[in-house]
């Protein structure tokens, strides 16, 4: 992967580069890293507190198995939908007050969900279930949009090892949010898990607001049309599009499954995400530092596809499948940010914290698309057919991008190749001159 300067990102060389001894963290990227670090882990921990005991807590109230993916999948819409729009506007709102203004509401109403159960059952439930992970989904999609953003712009040259160190936040709030809720929930009951986690993330407001450097940048005319609809992005945001699809699908449906299948109690279900959880994050450091130009989601496929049946006799064989799928889900993932960022450079874009804006606005929102289309049409398909075989079908995602990203590459690679040695050898004067007689005749 090729490196790209930013102007005042940092310094000449940043840690992580070649050289005899790479220099230290300046202040600024110390403390931005600190940021992001606890963005990352709030964020991961508010989302999955819920995946232990929500499904069933909702069952009781009414919803169905469809509803209850809604729920899960309506999170990913709106951070969909407000992912492309905050990071347009990135610099004129500016990005540290993005970023600290969207933790700040995703603690509020974290703490707001943990009251729902007070609420009568039925469409009052349901209705304010979607209400309030609405709300969550455009914080967390401002504070996430800022935070890669600013991580771009403190590390221009090794975006990806910076991004995979951090991703083991990322897993920390997945590994400790499962256990976490189901034994919070097992033993005080359904509100305090979200008012536990809720004050954690507002505690790190003020903490942030001290630490994050402010970044300013001059707005720019670039468009999120220019810049998806280059070949390689198109093909880079449908792998993006299929690890979260993939990966949202078992939101509302694995918890359901296993506590049905290996009857193991609310509090046992958590643990079960550690294989995912702890996979991902142990690994990711290590894939950001040797980040591979080819995202390999087609890893996903045989990880997906033995959901189907072959593992689902003894939970031991169940937790591997997901460690390889977390392995996995590292090696597809950490590559694409940088690499839309390199090809965004090499095609034209404007260098500087709007660009970043752009990209990470367009990363987040097609992630939140596929963990939109995973869960819902997981629920549905789960509803109808059971995990087993949805899990199967959700499998196909990865199978499609895994041959897209693999016929792209190869053709790219060629074409690569090609203009290369007409560089080096190029057409002698007597052979153009042939070319242009014969081009009369």
């Amino acid at each position: 992967m090729g490196s790209r300067a930013v102007d005042g990102a940092g310094p000449e060389q940043p840690p992580g580069g070649s050289g005899a001894g790479a220099p230290r963290l300046t202040r600024q990227q110390l403390f931005t890293m600190l940021a992001a670090a606890s963005i990352n882990f709030s964020s991961m921990i508010c989302y999955s507190i819920l995946g232990p005991f929500f499904p069933g807590e909702a069952e009781k109230k009414g919803a169905s198995n469809t509803v209850v993916g809604l729920i899960f999948g309506c999170f990913a819409l709106f951070n969909f939908l407000t992912s492309l729009i905050l990071g347009n506007y990135l610099t004129k709102i500016g990005a540290k007050f993005m970023f600290v203004s969207g933790m700040f509401v995703s603690g509020c109403v974290t703490i707001l969900f943990g009251m729902l159960d007070k609420v009568p059952s039925g469409a009052m439930f349901i209705g304010l279930c979607f209400l309030v992970r609405a709300m969550d989904a455009i914080s967390f999609a401002a504070a996430m949009t800022a935070s890669f953003a600013i991580l771009a712009k403190a590390f221009p040259n090794n975006i990806a090892t910076v991004l995979g160190s951090l991703e083991i936040f990322t897993g920390l709030g997945l590994v400790l949010g499962p256990p976490l809720g189901g034994f919070l929930y097992q033993s005080f009951g359904y509100e305090i898990p979200f008012v536990t986690v809720g004050c954690v993330v507002l505690v790190l407001v003020p903490v942030n607001m001290c630490l994050l450097p402010k970044y300013d940048s001059i707005p720019s005319k670039e468009s999120f049309w220019k810049l998806f609809l280059l070949p390689k992005v198109l093909v880079l945001c449908f792998t993006i599009f299929s690890l979260s699809a993939c990966l949202g699908f078992l939101d509302p449906t694995m918890s359901l499954f296993i506590l049905k299948k290996f009857k193991l109690p609310a509090g046992y279900v958590g643990l079960v995400f550690l294989g995912l959880a702890l996979s991902y994050s142990l690994s990711s450091p290590l894939l950001g530092l040797l980040s591979d130009k080819m995202p390999v989601s087609t890893v996903l496929i045989a990880c997906l596809l033995f959901f189907k049946r072959l593992f689902f006799s003894q939970l031991w064989m169940f937790v591997l499948v997901l460690v390889f799928l977390g392995f996995s889900l590292g090696m597809s993932a950490i590559p694409v940010f940088p690499e839309i960022l390199q090809c965004a450079y090499e095609n034209g874009f404007e260098e500087g914290l709007s660009l970043l804006g752009l990209v990470s606005g367009l990363f987040n929102a097609v992630w939140s698309l596929g963990a939109f289309i995973g869960p819902t049409l997981g629920g549905f398909l789960n509803e109808k057919l059971g995990f087993e075989w949805a899990s199967a079908i959700q499998g196909g995602w990865a199978v499609l991008s895994g041959l897209a990203t693999g016929i792209f590459y190869i053709a790219e690679a060629r074409r690569k190749r090609y203009v290369d040695s007409s560089l080096q050898n190029p057409p002698s004067d007597n052979e153009e001159r042939t070319h242009l007689l014969g081009s009369e005749t």
